[in-house]
């Protein structure tokens, strides 16, 4: 399945005249009787479902094994408040995640920034939450980051070299980068750097550690985790650009579970402890110890203006 075709790049600075959503519409198989921007949940109960057992899904941006254990305690939570049994379920990169909840085989999902516009226009996905800070702030910034001793100073210094990416569908990690480099560094990807497709985040930042990469576009809040756990040496790395705040992974579900599901899955969200738990352990570095309400109208605006400055549409089969 193709969900989305990239076309050139234009310019970011133009980011700010782009209304949002210009160009943004969900596939023909759902509606949005409400202006929203995500798939109604459908009118005829027929079209509803209300599984046995719930799959749950986070953004595939490092080894999804490490997650099992982070998510546990949250899990047999939104199982509690469901009354259904949960399953963890490990996907691989992107596309899975958004063909999984296409095909009814996902039904709530962690779906990373620059993914949540492709999995509501295809999927489906209707998110809801984000993690957030004690006090209600939120996001991450996207850096390019190089080792010590690279040669590389500044962005002009790119010239001539190879610069990891992870995924086209990531916003920092690819989408964001690749038009910041050309609009405003004037830096065309093949023409004055070599791109690298890197498969995710912690591939990517590993890889500048190991210097298999000159340099990478990354996410600063996978880069927050890794370090600490101890996977990289924040010595091993160094940051030579810094982007504004975007918003983080959206949580979400299916548009075709019943209302009566999807409001106890809400509930879910909102009513968890993070405390002592391994959301905990493995968020709060970043300073992430809640989740807040989001609607992807408002809070994706700047992702899907960075998608129309791309030229990126979707074509959902």
């Amino acid at each position: 399945m193709t969900l989305f075709r990239l076309a050139a790049a234009t310019a970011l600075a133009s980011l700010i005249a782009i209304p949002a959503s210009a160009e943004f519409a969900l596939d023909a198989r759902f509606t949005d009787a409400d202006g929203d921007m995500v798939a109604d949940i459908p009118s005829d109960p027929a079209q509803q479902v209300d599984p046995a057992t719930l799959i749950f899904a986070y953004t595939p941006v490092e080894d999804p094994a490490v997650y099992v254990d982070v998510w546990k305690e949250f899990l047999d939570h939104l199982s509690e408040v469901t009354g259904k049994p949960v399953e963890f379920f490990p996907v691989q990169n992107n596309a899975a995640q958004y063909e999984a909840m296409r095909a009814g085989r996902l039904h709530i999902a962690g779906v990373n920034t620059g993914g949540n516009a492709i999995a509501v226009a295809c999927s489906g996905f209707r998110p809801f939450a984000m993690m957030a800070n004690a006090d209600g702030s939120y996001g991450y910034e996207m850096e390019i980051i190089t080792y010590p001793d690279s040669g590389i100073s500044e962005l002009s210094d790119l010239k001539g070299r190879q610069l990891a990416f992870t995924s086209e569908t990531s916003n920092s990690g690819f989408k964001a980068p690749q038009a910041l480099l050309e609009s405003e560094f004037d830096l065309q990807v093949e023409r004055d750097y070599t791109p690298a497709f890197s498969g995710g985040h912690d591939n990517s930042i590993l890889g500048v550690a190991n210097k298999d990469y000159d340099a990478a576009a990354i996410a600063n809040s996978v880069l927050t985790r890794m370090t600490a756990r101890g996977v990289v040496n924040s010595d091993d790395l160094v940051t030579v650009y810094k982007s504004d705040t975007f918003p983080t992974t959206g949580y979400g579900v299916v548009h075709n579970l019943t209302p009566e599901l999807q409001d106890k899955i809400q509930q879910a969200f909102f009513s968890f402890d993070w405390t002592g738990t391994g959301l905990e352990t493995e968020f709060a570095p970043q300073g992430e110890t809640q989740f807040i309400p989001i609607s992807f109208q408002e809070h994706w605006a700047v992702i899907r203006q960075i998608d129309e400055a791309m030229g990126v549409t979707y074509t959902c089969n």
